[in-house]
């Protein structure tokens, strides 16, 4: 965060310092005119009148050699990185934190567009990003197996975990199977908030409905179509459950009236992966640097990031 708004200000000065050049050009020019409309000497000192020309010049050397070394060439221009990734890294800050050394090493600006698993991939197919970063390894590897995709790689994970009220009308609290937990709720029409989006929170959810056989139709069940933070909050407001990543729940739980009531089952593991759009389909993208990117995060200066990116004392993502 700090990198990108030092890079902010650098613009900033260097829009300021082109200016003041223009702006002096302004008055060379005004000098020139003076000095064809032959006013007398007395009007203007002699040499501002007779070397305009050569001040401008010299002036116009500085700060352009100046500008060389403090602001982006215009030819030359930062490198971007378009990064699709799932909303649980944006929302809970992981990403504020983990970008900017990449950037610095780099010389890049990465553009994150935080949506989910789903959309994130699809943005892969077609060739819209660079990169993604998602969390729903079935759908990922489909999506290298039709070739958009490269180089995938596993770097870091958490857990799902099933949120509801402390009421917790359907009594589901303690339980150690996730499908059984959402057959009682099914069962007892207790509201169920789902993501409904096609997100990677959103698939895990219609795996553990199939395991439960259970049938995800009637006024109980509500399809929000919207995030992660977005599908807790309406959660709270219906006093109802939701299937959350723990990393996002941890970051707006001072926010809801919502508790975890069941984890701990192997299926909710959330494992995140990381994969480069092909090049040889999409020539346009960024294949070099999504690789740096891929390779920086996987090694170690990134997993002692992730591994320090805290909330409450508490380690959201777990780095492979």
């Amino acid at each position: 965060m700090k990198s990108r708004k030092n890079k902010t200000l650098l613009f900033a000065l260097c829009d300021l310092r082109f200016a003041i050049c223009a702006l002096f050009l302004t008055f060379c020019s005004w000098l020139l005119a003076m000095r064809s409309r032959r006013l007398p000497s007395a009007t203007m000192p002699r040499d501002l009148i007779e070397k305009p020309a050569a001040a401008a010049f010299i002036f116009i050397l500085l700060t352009f050699h100046l500008s060389a070394f403090t602001c982006p060439a215009a030819g030359a221009g930062e490198q971007r990185l378009k990064l699709a990734t799932t909303t649980s890294t944006e929302n809970t800050g992981l990403l504020k934190v983990l970008l900017p050394p990449f950037e610095n090493k780099y010389g890049v600006h990465v553009d994150v567009i935080a949506v989910g698993t789903g959309k994130a991939l699809k943005l892969g197919e077609n060739g819209d990003v660079d990169v993604v970063l998602v969390h729903a390894k079935a759908d990922e590897l489909k999506f290298v197996e039709a070739r958009f995709g490269v180089d995938r790689r596993e770097i870091m994970y958490n857990e799902f975990q099933i949120a509801g009220p402390k009421s917790d009308p359907a009594k589901i609290k303690g339980m150690k199977d996730a499908g059984d937990a959402f057959k009682k709720i099914a069962r007892s029409q207790s509201v169920f908030v789902s993501r409904g989006d096609n997100s990677g929170t959103h698939v895990k959810e219609k795996e553990i409905w199939a395991k439960a056989g259970a049938k995800t139709k009637g006024k109980w069940y509500v399809e929000a179509g919207q995030g992660m933070e977005q599908t807790l909050q309406i959660a709270s407001e219906k006093l109802g459950y939701t299937l959350t990543d723990s990393a996002t729940f941890l970051a707006y739980e001072d926010k809801i009236e919502l508790v975890i009531l069941m984890e701990g089952d192997p299926i909710l593991y959330n494992l995140y992966g990381i994969i480069a759009v092909n090049p040889k389909k999409y020539p346009q993208a960024n294949y070099r640097m999504a690789e740096n990117l891929i390779e920086w995060i996987s090694g170690p200066e990134a997993r002692a990031i992730i591994e320090g990116f805290k909330i409450k004392g508490k380690v959201l993502f777990h780095p492979l």
